[in-house]
């Protein structure tokens, strides 16, 4: 959020001074406005409009109390027309410390470009208070409808004359996401249905159809008909907006264990136990919520879901019966309660190969050895070879006698 917005500029008599600021007093004091500043001008001024070495590029400061940030960008013109033979001004932002500035550096460059090209074209900031600058709209106007609409709306549009017109858009900077694995599950967090129409792009049209919290990424590319490459760099495009989430694959002989955040499910914090009843729940009886917290504190790390759901049968509690075992896992993941623990091969002559930097091939590891390394899942195993969990075991089993051992992490 734009705290305040000021237009500085150096004059040969006075020194560097705010001309025009928004809100009222922000940076310095103005009749009949009693609020603190945002700074002190004074001890800032000479960073405001610096010297020409630092003129004509993009400047952050930050003011001694780590309370404020200014972000702008001094412009010096040269031309004999003025005085001392250059102009220089500034347009200023402030925003609190802790606030991301990358979104504000665009804005903070457009606001600098057009006013240069105002001011070369008619001299708009020079002669403001002249007679020639009558009729036009005051830059103190521009500047409180330029943070009241980057505030509201994220962008502005505003008509200064015939010629000129000010645009600029906030633009969020959102952190680059993780690689797309051909394992991994996307689950859609928007109904895509409401939005899309026939300007989207035709690959993302028809995997978006296939996205439903089941179907990997494989096989969204298989039965979407598109190349695997292609579907990941569209998943990685929603993933980018936040407009899908990944899990790893649904399987009964995978591993889930409890988090810290478990205990918030237990103390109902902001009702999840309710929110969890509503989307895991399919026919029957609703379960306790004391059943829901035992369900979820009986994952552990030396216990599959298939064993899971066995110990709970055994104790006269079917769950097939009245859950999605399936959301009931996702739901876990997605609010942090559990975490999935995978399974990694480790072969101690393919690690010692790897180390020397000989390509050893290790008798029965033909088709297997490249993943012994520790660093494959099996989830990774299962989606690009096609073999399930006892298959690949029974892989692993044609390595050399306790060469190869199981890590769960």
């Amino acid at each position: 959020m734009i705290e305040g917005i000021f237009f500085a500029r150096f004059l040969p008599q006075e020194g560097t001074k705010v001309v025009h600021q928004s809100p009222p007093g922000c940076v310095v004091p103005e009749p009949n406005v009693n609020k603190p500043r945002l700074f002190d001008f004074e001890t800032m001024a000479e960073y405001i409009i610096p010297r020409q070495a630092f003129c004509n590029r993009y400047v952050t400061i930050i003011c001694p109390d780590h309370k404020s940030c200014i972000l702008g960008h001094p412009v010096c013109i040269f031309d004999e027309k003025y005085e001392r033979n250059e102009f220089m001004f500034n347009f200023g932002l402030v925003i609190g410390v802790d606030v991301d500035k990358t979104p504000y550096e665009a804005v903070v460059r457009r606001l600098a470009s057009t006013f240069t090209e105002m001011e070369i074209q008619n001299q708009f900031l020079s002669l403001e208070e002249s007679e020639s600058g009558k009729g036009r709209r005051s830059i103190a106007a521009l500047l409180e409808i330029i943070k009241e609409d980057l505030n509201n709306y994220n962008e502005c549009m505003i008509p200064v004359d015939d010629a000129n017109t000010i645009n600029m858009k906030l633009f969020p900077i959102y952190t680059p996401p993780p690689p797309v694995k051909s394992w991994h599950v996307p689950i859609a967090k928007m109904n895509f249905s409401t939005i899309i129409d026939d300007t989207w792009d035709l690959t993302m049209v028809r995997v978006i159809p296939h996205i439903d919290g089941i179907k990997d990424v494989r096989r969204i590319a298989h039965d979407a008909e598109i190349s695997l490459p292609l579907t990941k760099l569209v998943l990685q495009h929603l993933l980018y907006y936040s407009s899908i989430l990944m899990l790893d694959l649904f399987l009964f002989g995978s591993i889930y264990a409890p988090t810290p955040t478990l205990g918030d499910f237990m103390a109902d914090k902001e009702g999840m136990q309710d929110e969890c009843a509503n989307y895991v729940y399919i026919n029957g009886p609703r379960l306790s919520n004391y059943d829901l917290c035992r369900l979820f504190a009986t994952l552990c790390t030396g216990r599959t879901l298939k064993e899971w759901l066995k110990l709970h049968l055994d104790q006269g509690l079917p769950i097939l019966n009245h859950v999605d075992v399936r959301r009931f896992i996702q739901f876990g993941v997605i609010k942090g309660l559990i975490y999935r623990v995978h399974k990694y091969a480790v072969s101690s002559q393919y690690l010692a190969s790897i180390v020397s930097g000989q390509n050893v091939a290790i008798k029965g590891g033909e088709l297997l050895q490249k993943y012994a390394d520790g660093m494959h899942c099996f989830d990774q195993i299962t989606a690009e070879n096609n073999m399930a969990d006892h298959r690949i075991m029974d892989q692993l089993r044609k390595f050399p006698k306790g060469d190869v051992e199981i890590v769960y992490r």
